[in-house]
């Protein structure tokens, strides 16, 4: 018997990731992207050097209870400034590289948690 997790429809999930882009619900989508249940948007940050306390506290708005940060292919950490208005106000930030962001993203969507992927391409 083959098992496998089914999730709703609407939901988002990594299907796949390679040099530059993810895959969403086997979708293409290349460069940096902040991901949730059910959106996908561009994310204006050049690269892992021009990222500012603006673009930690654009995400509030969305209300989620993590932030998983995928810094790319490689792990990388910012100033913990960066994500003050997050931490601030009780939300889990998570940094890992790219690839693990995508994985723990989608075993997140499998506990209903409200959660928000911020991916730097990889």
């Amino acid at each position: 018997m083959k098992m496998h997790q089914a999730l709703g429809l609407g939901k988002n999930l990594f299907t796949g990731y390679g040099e530059g882009h993810v895959l969403i619900n086997a979708q293409r989508h290349d460069g940096n992207l902040i991901v949730t249940p059910d959106s996908v948007q561009p994310w204006g940050v050049a690269d892992f050097a021009s990222l500012t306390e603006q673009h930690f506290s654009m995400l509030l708005e969305m209300q989620p209870e993590v932030v998983l940060f995928g810094s790319g292919a490689s792990l990388r950490f910012f100033h913990p400034k960066l994500m003050a208005a997050l931490t601030n106000a009780g939300i889990g930030v998570d940094v890992m590289d790219t690839q693990a962001a995508c994985r723990t993203f989608n075993i997140l969507m499998a506990e209903d948690r409200r959660v928000i992927a911020a991916i730097l391409a990889i």
